[in-house]
């Protein structure tokens, strides 16, 4: 017991001082365990087999759909419209609407679907995610005290009581406790994370060099000139490519995609597909060719030819799209083989699958005529393909050219718009299936569903993009975190925990041992998790009760918030693991807004509950 607990406050030193990473801390705390016996190999690995890190990855992959579909910001969109840009009522907000689902659905699952609601929503308020992502998990922990099936403890202490001979808690009986728990937390949230939350940290993904793609737009006049041409059912178009057409040489227009929708099945099944203007593409009757021409006359000339028809307004706005191509600029390198020759002998688009949109020589922009432009050093190129064919460019330029920026991020942050609707169904369809116990489906598997829907649907690029929403570090703190509430059973240092206080304080009265029981469910929640915690202090907390002739409802609700309510820590709850990476919070963070927060609600439910449920 007493290596268990060295172990144990040694590695909260650690997280607490923050000089090491979390997840490192967690596994050399771990390692420890199993090195001094007190853990075997399997205990220790149980928690990466866990099925709360299960689902806390899969969230993630969740989470990264609804970012990469647009859904968050419609969503955050309308709520802005209600909040403003005030950061008061944004927060009041996130309190109100994450605590009343939590009433309904797991605090996880609360903040699978807030959360990139929010994030999205702070950017476009240009308030910090740091002040909304912590206050949503603690209000997602709140919410769940105001029903009975808001959260796992509160079922354990209702079953404690009934098969104590008690009358069993209904469904509402701890909304009384809940709206408490509420209030307090939103009254005192509001000047911790004013005070200990930063206003804006600086970002590793925005400390990017390279221009972001509607500058490129812009800067290269791409939307300028730009013609939009469907081509109807009997066009003499239809079963040829734009190479057999000879567009550039015939009327002079340089086509730079070919985008083909596909949404007879329904808006829920809608497709769009990006393809470049190559030999392999072959036309078919409804496909949209997007044309730049420095003469309008000749895209006029060209639509007449081959009857095809001019897209006055698309649903977008008129915007160019980077569902599947992209553009991106690359710098040719003093020694780079390409030099002095011209556009038409280096055959990008045959050798390197990306076309050549523009040039910028200096101050100068070259952008027609650019098959016989020969290339000088320092030409930066500006080249179009598919996002794999342009990360492709990135691992093979060697000493050719040097692309500019990231353009694998650049793709990352492309919206899938029209995928929307898919993400928005399949999230609600997971929500539902956590919901309500009548559907037999565990919540693991739900979200696993979830996770791997959004990947086939396509809400997300490819499975590479899914494992690229995760936060293994995240992960990892947590899994291996789990394995130390076995080491304290194991050695009997909870029990001896939790025994200690309560035959300690049972002499000096009902609201002292509530208080010991309060605050000692509180400690254990910080290292157990909460059901465990649960579990092993409800019968405890019955016993005190009524060993002092008292009771035993305030008792054990006082075990079920101190469980809840645990804020001190990121590891303690999945909800404050899960907003960690998006908030980028420190350990120290967790203990400078939580500590006060957990010990003033502590404060509060220890007199308020006996006047709710007398002794």
């Amino acid at each position: 017991m007493t290596t268990t607990l060295i172990i144990l406050i040694i590695s909260a030193i650690f997280f607490m001082v923050g000089k090491v990473r979390s997840d490192l801390v967690a596994l050399c705390a771990l390692l420890a365990l199993v090195l001094s016996g007190i853990l075997t190999p399997e205990e220790a690995l149980s928690g990466f087999s866990n099925s709360v890190v299960i689902m806390m990855a899969g969230l993630f992959v969740v989470s990264g759909a609804i970012f990469q579909t647009g859904l968050a910001k419609k969503v955050s969109g309308y709520i802005l419209r209600v909040a403003g840009t005030s950061e008061l009522r944004l927060f009041l907000l996130v309190m109100l609407v994450t605590a009343f689902i939590g009433s309904f659905v797991s605090n996880t699952g609360t903040v699978a679907l807030m959360l990139p609601i929010v994030v999205s929503m702070a950017k476009t308020a240009k308030v910090s995610p740091a002040r909304l992502l912590m206050p949503l998990a603690f209000a997602s922990s709140m919410g769940g005290m105001t029903t009975l099936i808001g959260t796992a403890p509160n079922l354990i202490i209702s079953d404690t009581l009934a098969h104590a001979g008690f009358e069993r808690l209904s469904f509402f009986s701890f909304t009384p406790v809940g709206l408490i728990c509420v209030v307090t937390g939103t009254l005192l949230l509001i000047p911790l994370t004013r005070l200990f939350l930063p206003g804006q940290r600086s970002r590793k993904n925005e400390n990017r060099s390279g221009k972001s793609l509607n500058q490129l737009v812009e800067e290269y006049q791409l939307a300028e000139g730009l013609t939009r041409l469907s081509i109807p059912v009997g066009s003499p178009a239809i079963g040829k490519t734009v190479t057999e057409l000879d567009v550039f040489r015939r009327y002079g227009l340089t086509v730079i995609e070919v985008r083909r929708e596909k949404s007879a099945s329904g808006p829920l099944l809608k497709r769009i597909n990006q393809f470049m203007a190559n030999r392999d593409v072959v036309l078919s009757a409804g496909d949209v060719l997007y044309v730049i021409a420095q003469d309008v006359s000749k895209a006029e000339a060209f639509a007449e030819d081959y009857g095809l028809e001019t897209v006055v307004r698309q649903n977008d706005g008129g915007k160019l799209h980077f569902y599947h191509l992209g553009i991106a600029e690359i710098v040719l390198l003093p020694v780079s083989k390409l030099l002095n020759r011209t556009l038409k002998e280096v055959e990008f688009r045959t050798t390197y699958g990306v076309s050549v949109l523009g040039i910028r020589r200096g101050k100068h922009y070259l952008l027609d005529q650019l098959k016989d432009e020969r290339l000088h050093n320092g030409d930066v190129l500006l080249v179009q393909g598919t996002w794999e064919n342009i990360a492709r460019l990135e691992k093979t330029g060697g000493n050719e050219w040097v692309i500019i920026g990231q353009p694998q991020d650049e793709a990352a942050r492309v919206t899938l718009d029209y995928k929307a609707p898919v993400a928005a169904l399949i999230m609600v369809l997971m929500i539902v299936s956590m919901a309500f116990d009548f559907i037999p489906i565990a919540p693991v598997t739900a979200v696993m569903l979830a996770a791997v829907l959004m990947v086939i649907t396509g809400c997300l690029r490819n499975v590479e993009a899914a494992y690229k929403t995760m936060n293994w570090e995240s992960l990892v703190l947590f899994a291996a975190m789990l394995p130390m509430s076995i080491a304290l059973e194991k050695t009997g240092a909870s029990a001896w925990v939790s025994d200690s206080l309560i035959v300690g304080l049972g002499s000096y009265g009902p609201y002292v041992l509530l208080a010991g029981i309060y605050f000692a469910t509180s400690l254990m929640t910080m290292f157990i998790s909460n059901t465990v915690t649960t579990v092993l202090m409800a019968p405890i907390a019955l016993t005190a009760a009524l060993g002092i002739d008292a009771h035993p409802t305030a008792f054990l609700f006082a075990v079920s918030v101190a469980a809840s309510m645990c804020f001190a820590s990121p590891f303690s709850t999945p909800p404050n693991a899960l907003v960690m990476p998006a908030g980028q919070y420190k350990f120290s963070d967790f203990v400078k807004v939580g500590l006060p927060l957990q010990l003033a609600m502590g404060l509060v439910m220890v007199f308020t509950l006996p006047l709710l449920f007398p002794f």
